[in-house]
């Protein structure tokens, strides 16, 4: 099975937003009043959606602010898990033992 690629928020706003109410980055950056640039980057997947942001689309297009963040934490979790795999797969789970291990280890330096 193919692995679906990593969604930018800023695709999501400019598909699923921004064509089907024919706004420009332009237009959009004037009704949340905050700079073409910032919305132009976050399009093209050069900028995150910060809580600032956030709150704006979500006051205008009448959603929340939650869920921009959370496609934008979604994006960047998976961003991570990508670009870090190899380390995130050297981290053991912790064992129901562990505290016990963890006293033992830690009575045994008392000792010195």
């Amino acid at each position: 099975m193919e692995k679906l690629s990593n969604i930018h928020p800023g695709e999501i706003l400019l598909e699923e937003f921004m064509f089907p109410f024919k706004l420009s980055a332009y237009r959009l950056s004037k009704n949340l009043g905050i700079p073409q640039t910032r919305i132009s980057q976050i399009i093209k997947g050069r900028r995150r959606i910060t809580a600032d942001t956030a709150l704006r689309l979500s006051y205008f297009f009448g959603n929340t602010a939650k869920f921009w963040l959370g496609l934008q934490n979604d994006y960047d979790i998976e961003e991570e898990r990508n670009n870090n795999f190899e380390i995130f797969k050297q981290i053991q789970k912790i064992s129901k033992d562990y505290t016990n291990v963890t006293k033992r280890k830690a009575n045994a330096h008392s000792d010195l």
